[in-house]
């Protein structure tokens, strides 16, 4: 059909599915104002419709005044930028089981919810006299301590421990060479605004934890994902990506894999890497389970040297997640560049939440808690992992540790709607497609085996199953 042919029946679906996908572009910030749009052939050709649906498409946003007509050059953004609306940037996802929602959900729930799909331990798991120790040491600190702001960089001391704590790892980072944040997912947030302008593309895993993706969308970033297996990321399909796409980050876990449960291999990571000279590819890696190993999975960032590799963590999920504090271990010039942003952000760190964490980390029942807290997750996977499979829920591989297991849902049951179902028995569930920026794994889900010994969850998990 040609410009000058008339637009079928369902011509005013096709244009508003055309304008739809201008708008949500002008919103991810993939069109700026001033930007040339696709021309009408191209844009014709793309989706498979005719140049006369393209043509009116443009001349509707043209008379909102979205976009303007050049003669001759084409149509161009002309709209300011649109407030942020996380939800309504990236694929869509059912607003009940979203990234977002499952987040909220999880956090606002009370003593009555059961939360199998949230990311954290009980609070009854936590090293609740370590904390009071440390609490009363720090009351009786000097008045700076309890009241002024942090340096820059974040307490010495804590940092000097942070690069002995990596050291174990085979990572060399020295104390100048790692900056304190309120969190690790501070870190990121830091780490996204010193490194990307709006529109640039980084790479995720898939499935990967879902606040990347959230994460990601308030920065304006493109995001593109890499199918992560057992051993690691898919090296065949990084390399045909990192050819496509030319992502400028990488973000991922190397030692216990969120929500896999996975560890990254020492071949998978020599080969990840050479892609990643090759193609000038700056790595994340989120450390933030490194206490729940047994046996210290391969890190990038020792492979490295800190070079591309920028090596993040904090302590939330083995000390107190209301303790808000966090790392970023990289080369000095990105430091000096963070600082530099973190002081335009948020001026100082905590000095009291800082010297907490330092009080904690040295005290010596920190070291029994992490030993008994790995034993009763290892005890508490089995079992969760048994109950399951009596659901008929198998898990896609058993970690070496943590507190994830991904598991398969019997053939044709969808986790969204399993998740909708356990909502209204007060059970909030992590479906995969919250995990997945391909949206390939309705079939899975994530379990928290920490959240999971209530016998509820499995009674609501056979009649989901079974309805």
């Amino acid at each position: 059909m040609d410009a000058t042919q008339t637009v079928p029946a369902h011509g005013d679906t096709l244009i508003a599915t055309v304008m739809a996908s201008v708008r949500q572009r002008i919103t991810s910030r993939s069109l700026t104002p001033g930007m040339r749009l696709p021309s009408i052939r191209a844009l014709a050709t793309s989706m498979g419709i005719s140049k006369s649906t393209v043509v009116e498409a443009y001349e509707r946003l043209a008379a909102e005044g979205v976009i303007r007509s050049r003669p001759g050059s084409g149509f161009y953004v002309a709209a300011p930028m649109a407030p942020l609306s996380l939800s309504e940037i990236g694929p869509r996802l059912d607003r009940e089981v979203d990234p977002l929602w499952i987040s909220r959900q999880s956090l606002d729930a009370g003593d009555t919810m059961l939360k199998p799909g949230c990311g954290w331990l009980p609070a009854s798991w936590m090293p609740h006299e370590a904390l009071r120790r440390g609490l009363r040491s720090l009351s009786r600190a000097a008045d700076a301590t309890l009241a002024d702001y942090g340096t820059p960089l974040g307490l010495r001391p804590l940092r000097e421990l942070l690069a002995r704590r990596m050291g174990g790892h085979n990572i060399a980072a020295g104390p100048e060479q790692i900056m304190l944040t309120e969190s690790g997912t501070q870190a990121i947030d830091l780490i996204c605004r010193y490194m990307l302008d709006a529109g640039d593309t980084v790479l995720v895993d898939d499935p990967c934890y879902f606040n990347f993706h959230a994460l990601l969308r308030a920065h304006r970033a493109r995001v593109v994902s890499v199918p992560y297996g057992p051993d690691g990321p898919d090296i065949g399909q990084l390399a045909t990506v990192l050819e496509e796409h030319r992502p400028r980050l990488y973000l991922t876990n190397s030692g216990i894999h969120n929500p896999t449960g996975a560890s990254l291999s020492p071949v998978t990571a020599h080969r990840l890497l050479k892609l990643a000279e090759q193609h000038d590819l700056i790595i994340v890696e989120d450390d933030i389970f490194a206490d729940f190993e047994l046996t210290p999975a391969p890190r990038l960032a020792a492979f490295d040297g800190l070079e591309r590799v920028i090596a993040i963590g904090s302590f939330s999920k083995t000390l107190s997640a209301s303790l808000r504090c966090g790392y970023i271990a990289a080369k000095p010039e990105w430091i000096e560049g963070l600082v530099d942003l973190r002081i335009a952000t948020s001026f100082g760190g905590s000095h009291f939440a800082e010297a907490l964490v330092q009080a904690v980390l040295t005290d010596g029942g920190y070291r029994k808690h992490l030993e008994g807290l790995r034993t009763r997750l290892a005890r508490a996977m089995a079992e969760t992992a048994v109950r399951l499979e009596e659901t008929g829920i198998v898990p896609w591989l058993m970690p070496q540790a943590g507190m994830f297991l991904w598991c398969r849902l019997p053939a044709g049951a969808d986790a969204g709607k399993v998740a909708r179902h356990a909502l209204s028995e007060g059970i909030v569930l992590a479906p995969g497609n919250a995990f997945s920026l391909s949206q390939t794994a309705h079939g899975f889900m994530r379990f928290n085996v920490a959240q999971s010994g209530d016998a509820r969850i499995y009674r609501m998990l056979k009649a989901a199953l079974s309805g």
